[in-house]
């Protein structure tokens, strides 16, 4: 049996960590896959959900032009705090970004970002 994809959009990682809380308290126990995605969330999820939601609003706020949803959400799961860590997530597209854009990116992140212990 092939699954038939019916739509695709991309997702947060804070995303995902909201629905695996809907599924956990649905199913209870957790599969094994699930449970590895549960630690992977742990980890790697910083932000909050209102503060990764409000950070994404604001990137789409700026209007940079042709900046897809796609790196609207890999900037908010990986939030670069460098030029550089933000080019990396625009180096795999047709993608001109001015200096000015990467500016107002990095200090929206920096203002989200949660203080490195």
């Amino acid at each position: 049996m092939n699954p038939e994809i019916i739509s695709e959009s991309p997702v947060t990682i804070y995303e995902v960590e909201k629905e695996m809380k809907k599924i956990k308290k649905r199913d209870g126990e957790l599969n094994i896959r699930t449970k590895k995605l549960e630690d992977y969330l742990n980890n790697f999820a910083v932000l909050k959900q209102k503060d990764a939601e409000a950070l994404e609003k604001e990137i789409i706020d700026i209007k940079i032009p042709r900046l897809r949803d796609t790196h609207v959400k890999k900037i908010v799961d990986l939030l670069p705090e460098t030029a550089d860590e933000l080019k990396v997530i625009f180096s795999g597209s047709p993608l001109t970004i001015t200096k000015e854009n990467i500016k107002k990116i990095i200090d929206l992140v920096k203002k989200y970002s949660p203080p490195v212990k």
